[in-house]
Order: C-alpha cells, then sequence, then structure tokens
C-alpha cells in the first residue's frame, strides 16, 4: 500500500475540488492506496508537513467537494527555492508518499516539472492536473475550471444586455478576467441569441487596444442602439506593449490589475459625453457553484481519476490533457493525453488569430462554436415583447 498527496496552487476555480473528489475516488476503487492526503495551504504545506487524510472521511461529506467554491484544502503561490525542492524527497518518504499530484495551472505545472526532477530518482511519482479560468497551459484543448468561468460570464453578459437593452441610456463596461490570454473575455460572445445582442464590443489582450478606434464604435453603436454593452479584458494593452492602465501590485508572475472598465468608461463620458459604468465580476466567476458548468465539473473528476492511475503506472513528469475528438455527427467528445511536462511550464496559451475579428473588436462564429460545448448549458432563455413588437411591425410594414 502507498499514499498519495494533492497539492492545489494558484487561484481557486469552480471545479477544482472535483478534480480532489476524482483522486479520491480512483484511490478507493483500485484498492492500492492507503492514504489520500490534502496538503492543507498549498506548496508550503509539503514543506511544514500540514497533511490531512481525506479518505478517512465518509462519502456524504466528500461527495461536498462536487459543489463546493474555492478549494477545500486552501492553496498558496509561495514561492518555493532550490532548497526547497531538495528538501521534498525526505518528506515524502517520511510519510510513505509514493505519488505526488499538484493541480493547478502554469506556475504550478512549472513546480510540478521541478518536484518530478527532484524526486524522481527517489521513485516518488509526480503528475500535474490542469487548472485554471483563464485557459491559458499549453497543448491540452482547454482546463478544468474554464468552462464554469466561460458560463458565468455568458450568463452575466446576457442579464446586463437584456438590462442595457431595456432601458437604453448608456454604455456598460464589463471587465473579464484573463491576464494575457483573453479566453473568458472570449466567452462573452455565448451571451448573443441573436444578431445585435450584447455583447456589441469585445477587446481581448491578444490584439494592441486602440483608443480612437474604440470611441468610435462605441458612438457608432450608441447612435444606433442608445444602449451598448462592452465586455474588455483586465490585461488589455497598448501598441508598445505597455497595460492601458497600470498593474496595482505585481508580485512575480501574480498581477493586481487596475481597474480597465472604469478607466473605459471614464473615457466615454470624458471622450464621447456619453453616460457609461463599469462591472467587474472579478473573483465571482471563478467561485460560482450556480453557475458551474457540469461539463467541466465532470471533465475535472475524470483529470483527477487520470492523474493517479498516471501515476500509478510511472508516469511522473507528465500533465493530464484533454484533446477533442472529431466525430461523424459533430458531437462533442474528448480523450485523456499524457503531456511531458516539459512542454508546458510556463508556456502561456493565448487565443489564436484565427478566433478574432479583423479589426480586434469581436470573436467569429468558430470560437463560439469551440467553446459552446464547454459550458454545458445554453444561454438562459428569455422573452423580449420590444423585440416582437418590431417585428409586428415589419409585418405591417412599419405603418405604426
Amino acid at each position: 500500500m502507498a499514499n498519495v498527496l494533492v497539492v492545489h496552487g494558484g487561484g481557486p476555480t469552480a471545479v477544482i475540488n472535483s478534480s480532489l473528489y476524482g483522486v479520491i475516488q480512483e484511490a478507493a476503487r483500485c484498492g492500492e492506496i492507503e492514504h489520500v492526503y490534502g496538503a492543507i495551504g498549498g506548496s508550503e504545506a509539503i514543506l511544514k508537513e500540514r497533511f490531512l487524510d481525506l479518505a478517512a472521511y465518509p462519502e456524504e461529506k466528500l461527495k461536498l467537494l462536487l459543489t463546493t467554491p474555492a478549494t477545500a484544502i486552501g492553496s498558496s503561490r509561495y514561492a518555493l527555492e532550490q532548497k526547497d525542492y531538495e528538501a521534498m524527497t525526505a518528506i515524502f518518504q517520511k510519510h510513505d508518499i509514493k505519488y505526488v499530484l499538484l493541480n493547478g495551472g502554469n506556475g504550478t505545472m512549472d513546480t510540478c516539472g521541478k518536484i518530478h526532477r527532484a524526486c524522481k530518482d527517489a521513485g516518488i511519482c509526480v503528475v500535474g492536473i490542469p487548472k485554471t479560468i483563464d485557459n491559458d497551459i499549453a497543448i491540452t484543448d482547454h482546463t478544468p475550471g474554464f468552462g464554469s468561468a466561460a458560463r458565468y460570464l455568458a450568463e452575466t453578459v446576457a442579464e446586463v444586455g437584456v438590462d442595457v437593452k431595456s432601458l437604453p441610456i448608456h454604455v456598460c463596461v464589463v471587465e473579464a478576467m484573463g491576464r494575457n490570454a483573453g479566453w473568458i473575455t472570449a466567452s462573452s460572445a455565448l451571451a448573443r441569441k441573436k444578431p445585435g445582442d450584447a455583447p456589441h464590443l469585445i477587446y481581448l489582450p491578444e490584439r494592441p487596444f486602440h483608443e480612437e478606434e474604440f470611441l468610435e464604435d462605441v458612438k457608432r453603436l450608441y447612435e444606433e442602439k442608445g444602449g451598448v454593452v462592452v465586455v474588455a479584458s483586465e490585461g488589455l494593452k497598448d501598441e508598445s506593449g505597455k497595460p492601458i492602465v497600470p498593474p496595482i501590485f505585481q508580485t512575480g508572475r501574480s498581477v493586481y490589475y487596475g481597474d480597465v472598465s472604469a478607466y473605459l468608461a471614464e473615457l466615454v463620458i470624458k471622450k464621447l459625453g456619453i453616460k457609461a459604468r463599469s462591472e467587474k465580476p472579478g473573483i465571482c466567476g471563478r467561485a460560482s457553484i450556480a453557475l458551474q458548468s457540469p461539463v467541466d465539473r465532470d471533465e475535472a473528476v475524470l483529470a483527477g481519476r487520470e492523474a493517479l492511475k498516471a501515476a500509478m503506472r510511472g508516469e511522473g513528469g507528465k500533465m493530464v490533457g484533454f484533446i477533442r475528438e472529431e466525430t461523424l455527427d459533430g458531437s462533442y467528445q474528448i480523450s485523456v493525453r499524457m503531456i511531458p511536462i516539459e512542454e508546458v511550464m510556463l508556456y502561456e496559451r493565448v487565443v489564436p488569430e484565427e478566433y478574432i475579428n479583423e479589426r480586434g473588436n469581436d470573436v467569429n462564429e468558430a470560437f463560439v462554436e469551440w467553446c459552446k460545448p464547454l459550458t454545458g448549458a445554453e444561454v438562459m432563455e428569455y422573452i423580449d415583447f420590444q423585440d416582437l413588437y418590431q417585428e409586428k411591425r415589419e409585418r405591417e410594414g412599419g405603418k405604426r
């Protein structure tokens, strides 16, 4: 019998605990694992040996992991040093830990690779479980956490869009998380039920932000519609690569961005004389269980199970990846592939050019078709009597 340790790193998601549940499930199924330890407080907890045996808890408690926001065992952005990696082998051996599973994003996968190199000669198998709302991990088609964040933003923007349309007197700028990758921002396009629906403009960090073009687009749409919804990434940069709003705080890869939505709303007010307001859902989008994607949750469980299976096969130094399969009927289907950790360590995967329109203020239908299955649900249905009235007028030849 051997023990497994699960470590969470970086920002939580709505399904990170589902991957943890998958590990516990697989450990119980295989019958070869005695203890499933959770590192209480991220990577620093390894050095302080803060381990809790999660397998000791009853199933009715463990199943709550599927609907628990944030991370049930805690996370951190603790900066490990070389001496820390060198100390880990002895700690793992002390607790009979043969398998170490790190669940996190780019930074955590870098840590995963370094722990693998430090411990592989001792027979300790280290495997990565991808996790990030930003969806910026290389090779894998997508990451657990993104589908739920995408669903949250799409639903939120759809609701904001209906609100703005019902009282079309201002411009609303919604800010999305995502650092250097605009996947979450782009997912707001799923809010549209028909042409003309919000969001009317989408700005990703993959393209330089042009202030004058932004103001031109807003002015044109405001004159046409009265109410305009803009979705902008927190990581927008100008042509020189400089953030349009300086970060408030930065340490390593952790960045606290300035308020981009407030900046753009103020720009609209000052330059165009149009009423504008900003909205910044922020961590609400990564914490929401109410809008958790069922597809995302199930795939997160799968990632946890497959990570432990791979570790027990001796496939250390790899990360669980998802490959999207082509199907005859066009339905959504994935397969699992174990990806060498060196291929993903600190490599940011951004939204490709083929998903962005020429002007850089929207995404196209190809992106929508790629993204839609990951959210696990259609955006809310609603009735709009304004549209029905307009349709009636058009049928009657515009007489009323």
